[in-house]
């Protein structure tokens, strides 16, 4: 696969990292993380516009694009103490949702056999499909659980026709194999679907959904330390996998199926700062963030600080790992508190 640039509007990398070319495994050899763009929104239900979220989320940001990121929490640099690079978008045709996840999955497997984290920016939901597949093909068919945040299960067989679509990539990354079901943790669920039927299926497969009313009850933290178990309970590693949509529409009004009552913007990033300095993330994506119904880039911006803090805790857990150090990602660094307090 060439390097294909931008597919929509100017060919920019995530805030002025590095470029790689998938075709040149020099390029991208040393790579801690490979940002990929997915502008497919050729599965949506509702409301469109998800294909313009790569290239919003690379550029919105009111600093300088200068590839460094200081994390004021974490203090590590996430595009600077890891090596990240963008390989640009993957030509994606939302009127060929076959060919289009076909191709993607080509260029996770590669990225993740490299031994890169795939950091894959969406795009509508149906990405996942080939994202978690092909991660699975690199590291291990049925090794690698799912951390799935979503105000949506995702988990619908036929919609509109098809098999292919943003309903429906849990369900065929279950029956593939290439996720276990009992193994696939989803939280933020809430709203009004799926129906009974489908609720009884993800029941049959073991799934474990954490609905708002439960998280609201025992708190997001408790809900997290739960799933951590249950994700690196027999898996190697593990996909995140984030629907902005997960978030209270007055927090991310900019996607295509809103639904009230979610996670405030602090929390999503709280609990993506929590996996990817706990656990051993082997892939990620951010999809659903569609630009066109955003106000005030509120979701645009909310998705590239998902990123951000991604990759600040990735750096973050591999500098403790070669330092010997621990933290706390809920707590203030103390070392860094003024002398005296």
């Amino acid at each position: 696969m060439t390097r294909y640039g931008s597919q929509f509007g100017p060919d920019l990398t995530f805030l002025g990292v590095d470029r790689c070319d998938l075709d040149d495994p020099s390029s991208f050899a040393d790579a801690d993380v490979v940002i990929v763009g997915a502008p497919f929104d050729g599965g949506t239900s509702y409301r469109s516009g998800a294909r313009l979220g790569p290239g919003a989320m690379r550029s919105t940001c009111y600093l300088a694009h200068d590839g460094s990121r200081p994390s004021l929490a974490m203090r590590v640099d996430g595009l600077k103490d890891i090596r990240v690079v963008d390989a640009g978008d993957v030509e994606m045709f939302s009127g060929d949702a076959a060919r289009s996840c076909s191709d993607l999955e080509v260029v996770i497997e590669k990225v993740a056999a490299s031994g890169a984290i795939p950091l894959v920016l969406g795009g509508d939901h149906t990405i996942t499909w080939p994202d978690v597949t092909g991660v699975a093909r690199a590291r291990g068919w049925g090794r690698v659980s799912v951390i799935h945040f979503d105000a949506h299960a995702d988990t619908g067989n036929i919609e509109f026709g098809s098999l292919i679509g943003h309903g429906q990539p849990m369900r065929r990354l279950i029956e593939s194999g290439a996720a276990r079901g009992d193994r696939f943790l989803q939280i933020g669920l809430r709203g009004y679907w799926p129906p009974p039927e489908i609720l009884e299926w993800m029941a049959e497969q073991r799934m474990r959904s954490y609905e708002m009313t439960e998280i609201v009850a025992r708190g997001l933290d408790e809900v997290l330390t739960e799933s951590f178990a249950i994700a690196m309970d027999d898996c190697d590693g593990v996909f995140l996998s984030v629907d902005i949509d997960v978030c209270d529409p007055g927090h991310a009004p900019g996607t295509g199926t809103p639904e009230p009552g979610g996670l405030s913007a602090r929390e999503l990033l709280d609990a993506v700062r929590r996996i990817c300095y706990e656990l051993p993330v082997v892939g990620m994506d951010v999809v659903e963030v569609s630009p066109p119904y955003d106000h005030a880039d509120i979701t645009v911006l909310l998705g590239n600080r998902v990123v951000l803090e991604a990759l600040s805790a990735i750096a973050r857990r591999r500098k403790d790992a070669r330092d010997g150090t621990t933290w706390d990602p809920r707590q203030p660094l103390l070392a860094d508190r003024i002398p005296g307090e």
